[in-house]
């Protein structure tokens, strides 16, 4: 049902939000986003007794809806040992992913805390499509079980476990990206970064989706969109809380990516940003240090979307966004 109403026009969704159209400075909040977010007003969340395992419940039903899953994708889940624990990687391969194919390594959102390879089923399957490659998306374990750097361990391992085994994966090692959408946009970042520290292989590109890039939370849209707008400065502050031993760990670069000194020698990017987005200032910023560091950056700023809109791909205007980025990121991963 929610589907057949974002078709409706822009100045009936409008009217059915029960407001004017929401603006923050030159940004006009897209009408289809303003009405689901009339739809979800009453979720209100009390960060102060919300449990991780709630909120993870919460995060699967809110990812029902989605996009329908391409049809032409397929997937097998493969098991991953990792410091004493068993971790999963689903491949997802298509007609068009055979024979030394590109391929993709992808880190759900979720703040470190929420989310799983079935929450994000829908927008891997659909990068797998569009990118004409293999995508293995890592299920890494989550804060607060696992708590910094563990995550970020565990999709380095991952990492490396899909270039060891590059000829039986029948995928091209020369041409293996890394990329995430939030929380995984930031471990994608740390990956690179902490890959290039210990002269490692590095990703052959980066798709950062609205990425976390500085934990201290202290950009203007932070406190310009710290309510109503889907993910808030509460929910980043819970996450940030959950995710790290101390706060003194805001300081590290692998940690926050935008405080890194040098930013030099990175893989080319794919960044792309939300206007009404509580993380918008911070992903904006790290694209524009990537390029001024020499770095081929693609920035994309969708002044009307809100954050995970990726994973929205029932709202009009998001697949035509999502198939840029694709476009984008395919010339780089060539």
């Amino acid at each position: 049902m929610i589907k057949l109403l974002m078709m409706l026009p822009n100045w009936l969704l409008l009217k059915l939000s029960g407001k004017k159209q929401i603006e923050i400075g030159k940004r006009k909040l897209h009408p289809p986003f303003q009405f689901l977010l009339k739809l979800t007003e009453n979720l209100v969340t009390d960060f102060d007794t919300l449990t991780p395992e709630q909120f993870r419940a919460g995060y699967i039903e809110q990812n029902k809806i989605a996009a329908k899953f391409p049809s032409s994708v397929d997937w097998k889940d493969h098991q991953l040992d990792v410091s004493g624990a068993t971790m999963q990687v689903r491949e997802y391969s298509s007609p068009v992913t055979k024979n030394n194919a590109p391929a993709l390594v992808y880190f759900h959102g979720g703040g470190w805390v929420i989310g799983d390879l079935e929450t994000h089923h829908q927008l891997t399957g659909y990068l797998c499509e569009n990118l004409e490659a293999k995508v293995f998306s890592v299920d890494y374990r989550l804060s607060p079980e696992a708590k910094y750097p563990v995550p970020l361990d565990d999709c380095d391992q991952a990492f490396d476990w899909v270039l060891n085994n590059s000829d039986s994966l029948d995928i091209d090692k020369t041409r293996v990206a890394a990329g995430g959408d939030s929380a995984g946009g930031n471990i994608t970042a740390a990956l690179c970064l902490r890959r290039k520290t210990e002269n490692k292989a590095l990703p052959k590109a980066q798709l950062l989706l609205y990425p976390v890039t500085d934990l201290h939370l202290q950009k203007d849209s932070i406190d310009e969109c710290a309510e109503g707008f889907f993910l808030t400065k509460a929910a980043m502050e819970w996450f940030r809380n959950h995710y790290l031993n101390s706060l003194d760990e805001m300081e590290d670069p692998f940690v926050s990516p935008l405080l890194a000194e040098d930013l030099s020698d990175l893989p080319p990017a794919v960044v792309s940003t939300a206007g009404f987005d509580p993380l918008r200032d911070e992903g904006d910023e790290y694209a524009k240090k990537l390029s001024a560091a020499g770095n081929k950056v693609f920035h994309q700023e969708n002044h009307g979307f809100i954050h995970g809109f990726a994973s929205m791909g029932y709202i009009p205007g998001v697949p035509q966004v999502l198939d840029e980025i694709c476009t984008s990121l395919k010339e780089m991963m060539q």
